[in-house]
């Protein structure tokens, strides 16, 4: 098992700002709560998507034989793994990410092909894995940049370098996360152009859009806004591999939605802000603290 990045604090570069340390010797000094935004929480279906347009991850996640980490199946306990893998990843301590590490690990050892998968794959290849972690990061920070918060650009490189730890808590040596945000970019722009989503995932891509593991009332309440916040938070590509429809008409609707949340986002304090994020990390630490099951 490759280790997560050295552990060290942060020292200061030479023109005296931490800032531009933060993240190439370990970071764990760095406050990143102020930049924790629960409204991610609104991508969580186009993210799942982009994630399973790769095929190895796609097939890995239909064909998984662990029914109890199924968003289909189980829909409210799938949602609190994957959430608090968020919060410990970003705001945890190195002990904390080591935990929560080694109970996935548990699960993700089950999930391999077999002779009869049509592409093959491993839960534990770092390819996939970096690919899963660099939806995390790209979905939250086009969301961000898209409600209106995007930060300096010296900060933001901060910010990226931090977001390494989605991949790096589990087995992405830190040196397969792209060193830059320029070099994200042309990892992102290479990997997303060779995505597609075969007609088997996509049927359970469109289960998850449509809240049908979701009891009828949730699903007549909250499906047509979820499929509409899912196609607008897609690369065009992808929201054509899904079949959704997009106008100009929607753009703009959405694009004035988002803005407006993010005006209202900017001016909530920072817990409110990490809500549900900050919620998971606590249940995961009274969960380490008495015993229970953390995946």
């Amino acid at each position: 098992m490759t280790s997560s990045p050295s552990e060290e604090p942060i020292s200061p570069d030479s023109t005296g700002n931490p800032l531009l340390s933060a993240g190439r010797q370990g970071d764990d000094q760095f406050d990143f709560r102020p930049y924790i935004d629960g409204a991610a929480v609104l991508g969580a279906a186009a993210n799942v998507i982009m994630q399973l347009a790769v095929p190895g991850v796609g097939y890995g996640v239909l064909e998984s034989p662990v029914d109890s980490g199924k968003l289909t199946v189980h829909p409210v306990k799938r949602t609190r793994t994957t959430l608090t893998y968020l919060a410990v990843a970003l705001l945890g301590s190195p002990d904390e990410r080591t935990a929560y590490r080694t109970a996935v690990d548990t699960s993700h050892r089950q999930v391999r092909s077999t002779a009869q998968s049509p592409v093959k794959y491993n839960a534990f290849d770092r390819n996939l894995q970096l690919w899963v972690a660099a939806c995390l990061y790209w979905g939250a920070r086009d969301l961000r940049d898209r409600m209106g918060g995007r930060p300096e650009p010296e900060l933001e490189e901060v910010i990226y370098r931090h977001s390494a730890r989605l991949g790096t808590t589990l087995q992405v040596p830190a040196d397969m996360w792209p060193a830059d945000m320029a070099a994200f970019d042309r990892y992102w722009a290479e990997n997303l152009a060779r995505t597609r989503i075969d007609p088997p995932v996509r049927e359970m891509l469109d289960e998850i859009v449509d809240l049908r593991m979701f009891p009828r009332p949730v699903q007549w309440l909250g499906a047509r806004f979820n499929r509409w916040v899912t196609a607008g938070l897609l690369p065009p590509h992808l929201r054509d591999e899904m079949g959704m429809r997009w106008s100009a008409r929607d753009e703009r609707r959405f694009d004035r939605m988002l803005r407006a949340l993010g005006r209202i986002w900017a001016v909530l304090p920072v817990p409110v802000r990490n809500f549900p994020i900050n919620a998971y990390l606590f249940d995961f630490r009274m969960r380490r603290k008495f015993g229970l099951k953390l995946v």
